[in-house]
This record gives structure tokens, sequence and C-alpha cells, in this order.
């Protein structure tokens, strides 16, 4: 993907439908995820939102809906979006310098523990990275996260350092050099997570 900016709002998009250029993929075993568009009037722009709406509670079950153009090293990924339901998570995350379902970095907020955490995902296993100034192995930041309520979510990248916004104010920081090269970027959920995204932005080279 050029440097620039594209903002993806799934409002040309077929109600029930995959939107075409994203592919859902899964890290971990469980049932098939299920991404699609859908009409939700409250949607920030509107008709539509993407959803992923499948309901398997399995743990370490990461549904997620890859961008296929998009191949950024440094930049910033954004999307708004809303928790709908699930028991044993709540959560919405941006993926980048995906290489594949097994290997990439990812951010999420849950709406059941309030709080927002960093990964890196690496040979399919996932450990949190420590926000800067905090203890080696301290989990993310608590952060309440509205349940049913539009959010903005948004990391920033560049070589080894990643910074976390959330409603458009900076939560914290991160670094971590595993994943160096350019990689795709998504969306991401966990387990039972039924969520919608809106709005989805990708800048970068």
């Amino acid at each position: 993907m050029p440097i620039g900016a594209e903002t993806i709002r799934f409002d040309l998009n077929r109600p029930g439908s995959l939107p075409p250029g994203w592919t859902v993929v899964m890290t971990h075993s469980g049932a098939a995820p299920k991404w699609e568009v859908r009409p939700d009037a409250s949607a920030p722009s509107k008709p539509n939102v993407l959803a992923q709406v499948s309901s398997d509670r399995s743990h370490g079950r990461f549904p997620m809906a890859i961008l296929d153009k998009s191949a950024v090293a440094d930049g910033e990924v954004s999307v708004k979006f809303k928790t709908m339901a699930g028991k044993a998570d709540q959560v919405a995350g941006l993926v980048w310098r995906y290489q594949d379902p097994n290997n990439y970095y990812l951010v999420r907020a849950n709406a059941l523990e309030h709080n927002i955490a960093m990964y890196k995902v690496e040979e399919g296993k996932w450990s949190s990275l420590s926000p800067k100034g905090k203890p080696p192995k301290t989990f993310g930041v608590p952060h309440r996260i509205p349940a049913r309520t539009w959010s903005v979510l948004k990391v920033a990248f560049k070589k080894s350092r990643f910074e976390v916004y959330f409603d458009h104010r900076k939560v914290f920081e991160a670094e971590d050099s595993t994943f160096a090269n350019p990689g795709k970027v998504g969306l991401w959920t966990k387990a039972d997570s039924v969520t919608y995204f809106d709005d989805f932005q990708v800048s970068g080279k």
C-alpha cells in the first residue's frame, strides 16, 4: 500500500456478505469465524458495519479479517468499534505487520475486563507486550471500555516503537522488534466476541 491514507466504511457492500478484498482467518482451533456486513442505524458512517458474529467460546480462538492489499511496515491503523455480545470475551482488536495467522502484532480493548493490552503472536504463541515505563510482564493498562457504545482504537507503529490510542487519547507505548518487515493489517476478535467495526483507516508505507 503506498504512502497515504484510506478509510473503508463498508457502506457499498451487500449486507450478509464479506467485503471484497478481505480474507477471514483464525489463529488456533474452534468453530469457523463469521464476518459479514450488517446494517446498523447507529453506525458512525451509515448504513453498514463489518461484524464478527460467530460465538464459539473457545478461549484461544482469534477470528480475524485481514485487508488483502495492505503491506505496511510503518504507519497507523484505526477503527471505530462497538462490542455487542460475548460471555467469555467482548473485545475489539487491530492487527499490524501480519505475516500469517500465527505471526503478527495486535492491540485489543476488552469491555468485560476494562483494559487495553498489546500482544505479539509468534508461531501461534501469544505473549503480552508490557507498556513502556512499567515493570516487565505488566499486562496492559486498566481502561474503561463501554459495551454497546462506539469507541475508537488506534495504533501507530514505527520500527520497534508502538503507540496505542483510545478515543483519540494516547494510552501507552510499547516496544518490540520481532516483526520488522512490512505486513498486512486487519481486525481481530477473541472467543465468542460479537463485535461491530466501522471506518477502518490505514496509512503508511
